[in-house]
């Protein structure tokens, strides 16, 4: 069992909310972080799986069931398969209000789970549960199959190649034939499999929502849709540009990435890590890589954008507190970092005091005193944990 960094959060949510709500894409681990705490927790706890047949005919009656339990810790996996369970736990919950009554786990966020935002305000706290993250497993494998592989428990721990894209394409259609038309995404499987294919072809670049809307023969209006439902079902991350209160023309649309790095490989068709060393999209590969690693970190009440004028000045992230700049950091793929003119003309506009370029190697040193260079695990550890 690889410790998670999110079971600390969870159990302290169970201590105060009577539900706490897992959140994340499928076969992120949830389910096995749930029962972990069901082993190690001295309370009384009841499984259910809304995916398996017989569970869901023990919820044929869901109040009886429910009232049957009422001293134990109900667990409903795959909740957003019986959203129609929300309002019935609300009761539940307003008979016997105490903390830790139950948990839900959803492949969807809750705006995607129909009626949960509702039926449980103020009754319950979402977590977001992601694939592995590098702080996880760095002691039992290394940046580059993390990297390569992504942090899908059964992709990342598995050496087989072929086994592994056996993973990938079984995954990939349950969201394609499945998960996504129930959710409502209003597209055909084939069109799902090509907008997702075209989605990893725009990794790391500015959204054009008009030549994906001539590809795909969709409305413009509709590729927004989608694209919100995809961000919302944990796939992919926009990253909106940072503009509050500076007066330069800026670039408005945002970037796309998506957020595991191995099924965006996959989606490439890149066999292997040396294949990945020689590909066009290495570059952007590494960068959404290390955004979506921090992005798993970050804290709440910090957010992150990237900044570009129509001059040519960016810097791949900024890292805001308060809608405040507290971090510029550049993503480079590189062992010999150097401060360009773009990114000391952001630090100007943006006036951050701390800086940093993350590069695959371990070392840490300044090129400026207000520019550091450093390791992904060493950002992480040192400095976004501690915001």
């Amino acid at each position: 069992m690889i410790e998670r960094i999110y079971q600390a959060k969870i159990e302290k949510s169970l201590a105060h909310f009577p539900v706490v709500g897992i959140v994340g894409p499928r076969q992120c681990g949830k389910t096995t972080l749930v029962k972990k705490l069901m082993k190690s927790s001295s309370r009384q706890f009841v499984y259910i799986d809304c995916e398996h047949p017989r569970d869901l005919a023990k919820l044929s009656d869901p109040v009886l069931f429910l009232e049957n339990n009422i001293d134990k810790c109900v667990v409903i996996d795959e909740v957003q398969m019986k959203p129609e369970l929300f309002p019935i736990l609300r009761s539940m919950i307003d008979i016997k209000r105490e903390p830790g009554r139950y948990i839900v786990l959803g492949s969807a966020s809750p705006d995607l789970i129909r009626d949960s935002s509702e039926s449980l305000a103020g009754r319950i706290s979402y977590k977001q549960l992601s694939p592995f993250n590098i702080l996880e497993i760095s002691n039992k494998i290394g940046l580059n199959d993390h990297w390569y592989r992504g942090g899908f428990p059964d992709a990342l721990l598995q050496e087989d190649n072929e086994v592994r894209n056996e993973w990938f394409v079984n995954f990939i259609k349950t969201y394609v034939e499945r998960d996504l038309p129930f959710l409502g995404l209003g597209l055909s499987p084939n069109a799902i499999s090509r907008f997702w294919r075209m989605l990893a072809t725009v990794h790391g670049s500015l959204l054009n929502k008009s030549n994906l809307s001539k590809s795909l023969e969709i409305s413009y209006p509709t590729i927004s849709r989608y694209l919100d439902f995809m961000e919302e079902a944990f796939l992919i991350t926009q990253l909106l540009p940072y503009h509050v209160n500076l007066k330069k023309r800026l670039v408005k649309s945002p970037k796309i990435y998506i957020r595991d790095s191995g099924i965006l490989h996959y989606q490439l068709s890149i066999q292997n890590f040396d294949e990945l060393q020689g590909h066009f999209m290495l570059g952007v590969s590494w960068e959404g890589y290390i955004i979506e690693q921090i992005k798993q970190v970050l804290g709440t009440g910090n957010e992150m954008f990237f900044y570009r004028t129509h001059e040519g000045t960016e810097i791949d992230l900024v890292i805001t507190r308060n809608n405040k700049p507290l971090f510029g950091v550049e993503i480079k793929y590189t062992s010999s970092p150097s401060v360009t003119k773009s990114m000391k003309i952001a630090i100007d506009d943006l006036k951050t005091e701390k800086n940093f370029i993350i590069i695959p190697s371990t070392e840490q040193f300044y090129l400026r005193k207000d520019i550091i260079v450093c390791s992904l695990e060493t950002f992480l550890d040192q400095y976004i944990r501690t915001v």
